[in-house]
């Protein structure tokens, strides 16, 4: 079962690169393309269009199996990264990192429903926060390896990389991963209408939609500026756009670490609720923070631990609010957090243009809080089972 997991966590490791790489160095792809900042901006945000797929996928998973969903996910994403860096057109690029966007969509809900079939809900909060390792990860070792890439063999180089990358991990995902029978409980699989009206007639899944979408437009809008804000006013070249992307990284694997040691503990919805609050007055720092680098990079370290302790405990709670629909309930939350996160990245270019950082940091405290609250609302009195 270990081998499984760490099997896995690679895939998603290289999957959550491929899906994060164009944000920090969205300058150096506008460059490379020869288009306006705003043009590589709007792609990012049609990206999270995307996951509304997971209205579609989500009962596919269900009904197929999780492993069939991983391969497809794996398959596609190595075709579109290759076709990416070999077509060095917009639309072609535009494209790749749309269906990257699918990818993910595809992949995360049927390994999420995986764990939340295989770990005991005692323990889906350390599992989760270990496995969610792999999105820190991206951050603080992919993206420093991108940039040295981007500078060495130029901007194509990270989607012919990433591209063969994924081939193999889907390779090896068809052998080592055991299949299994559709995941109902009749084993007959699930209808699309059945599973979502199970879905919008609780009150707490109804919650965690609402609550993701909030949390994940808070976050985007400071993650698409990030990279022009470093750049803008610390003159960070490309390399070092990388590096400090690394410290994103590591503020998440700081968060994941405390999902993992400390949310099963004090129980998983008084964690996000903690999670989303000091992840609100992070955002109200940053302003406060942004006189020079190292003060930036400790409030944008402060922003992104708390806000993955608040995502992750999220995931692992959302694994057993609709246990018979598990897929179909992973695909809905990515779903909402996309566009959720489409909303963040429109709003934060727009807001760097005309407020810089103040702007930002306002928008994304207020977003977040709403979260929280919204969430409460939807969890008063909730228990497992």
């Amino acid at each position: 079962m270990f081998f499984r997991f760490a099997l896995a966590t690679y895939c998603r490791f290289l999957l959550n690169v491929s899906r994060r790489f164009a944000y920090p160095f969205a300058p150096v792809l506008a460059r490379g393309l020869g288009v306006p900042l705003t043009a590589i901006s709007s792609i990012l945000a049609l990206n999270q269009f995307t996951t509304l797929s997971g209205v579609a996928i989500g009962p596919a998973a269900d009904r197929v199996g999780y492993k069939p969903m991983m391969l497809l996910a794996m398959g596609m994403l190595s075709l579109v990264l290759l076709a990416g860096g070999l077509v060095p057109q917009y639309g072609m690029v535009m494209a790749a990192l749309l269906l990257v966007g699918l990818g993910k969509s595809i992949f995360d809900p049927a390994l999420q429903a995986y764990v939340g079939k295989h770990i005991p809900f005692e323990k889906r909060g350390m599992v989760v926060g270990l496995l969610e390792v792999a999105w820190a990860a991206s951050m603080l070792i992919g993206i420093p390896l991108i940039g040295y890439a981007i500078e060495k063999w130029g901007w194509r180089s990270p989607f012919i990389i990433l591209g063969c990358l994924c081939l193999g991990g889907m390779v090896l995902l068809f052998f080592f991963i055991p299949g299994e029978k559709a995941p109902t409980a009749s084993g007959k699989g699930v209808g699309y209408k059945t599973a979502w009206k199970a879905l919008v007639r609780e009150r707490s899944c109804l919650g965690i939609l609402g609550f993701s979408f909030f949390l994940c437009a808070g976050n985007d809008c400071l993650f698409i500026a990030s990279g022009a804000w470093m750049e803008e006013s610390f003159g960070l070249g490309i390399a070092a756009l990388g590096m400090g992307a690394g410290i994103i990284g590591l503020a998440e694997l700081c968060g994941e670490g405390l999902t993992a040691s400390l949310s099963d503990k004090i129980g998983l919805p008084r964690a996000i609720m903690l999670g989303g609050i000091c992840c609100a007055a992070s955002y109200c720092l940053l302003p406060v923070l942004s006189f020079s680098l190292p003060s930036a990079l400790s409030g944008i370290f402060l922003v992104f631990m708390a806000f993955e302790f608040t995502i992750v405990s999220t995931l692992a709670l959302s694994t057993e609010l609709l246990p018979a629909y598990r897929a179909t309930l992973m695909s809905g939350l990515l779903s909402f957090a996309g566009l959720g996160r489409s909303f963040g990245t429109l709003m934060g270019g727009f807001l760097w243009e005309r407020m810089g950082i103040p702007g930002i940091g306002v928008f994304s405290a207020v977003m977040t809080l709403s979260a929280v609250l919204f969430l409460a609302w939807s969890l008063k009195g909730w228990k497992k089972g």
